[in-house]
């Protein structure tokens, strides 16, 4: 069997061949770097689509004094969510979390009780936010804390709904263990 010269590798980088592999290795950059995105997009069901809020209740080991300090501190924050974060602990104070990949402003704040926070992830258009309320209830040496979250766009209820579980309840609950 005969091949051509081109189908033979000669170890040699050509241009022609560097030119050819630049797409697939972009494309294997890309795949790589989304793969790697904590906070992946992930597509809503039909039902779900639609919808523009959601609400979630947990409860957590920990009063509600002690939940209040750790969602609205960036070292306490950084440490039990494992991502950098930046936090002025004040109405009208702004926020940065996970890195840089949640942003907004704190719109209330009532100590041990309430915080109402205008939130968006990076990847939305400019000037997009959503409400997000968490009200703090003691229940004896626990919290349940009660989230709404509402005001974001069409499509984003699974992505988000997941993304409060896997991001907030499920290390809060191991950090306050």
């Amino acid at each position: 069997m005969t091949r051509s010269k081109s189908q033979v590798f000669t170890g040699k980088t050509t241009r022609r061949r560097l030119l050819a592999a630049t797409p697939l290795a972009v494309a294997g950059l890309v795949i790589n770097a989304s793969a790697q995105q904590p906070m992946a997009q992930i597509p809503s069901t039909a039902e779900d689509s639609k919808k523009t809020a959601l609400h979630q209740e947990v409860e957590l080991k920990a009063p509600a004094t002690r939940v209040y300090q750790i969602l609205i501190d960036s070292k306490q924050f950084t440490a039990f969510s494992g991502a950098p974060a930046e936090i002025r602990p004040e109405a009208g104070g702004t926020f940065s979390l996970f890195g840089g990949m949640i942003g907004g402003r704190n719109i209330e704040l009532v100590p041990g009780v309430r915080i109402v926070q205008a939130w968006r992830p990076a990847d939305w258009p400019a000037g997009l936010y959503s409400l997000v309320r968490f009200e703090l209830k003691d229940q004896g040496p626990n919290t349940t804390l009660v989230l709404d979250h509402s005001s974001f766009p069409a499509g984003g209820f699974t992505h988000l709904s997941q993304g409060w579980r896997e991001h907030y309840w499920g290390p809060l609950s191991k950090y306050l263990a």
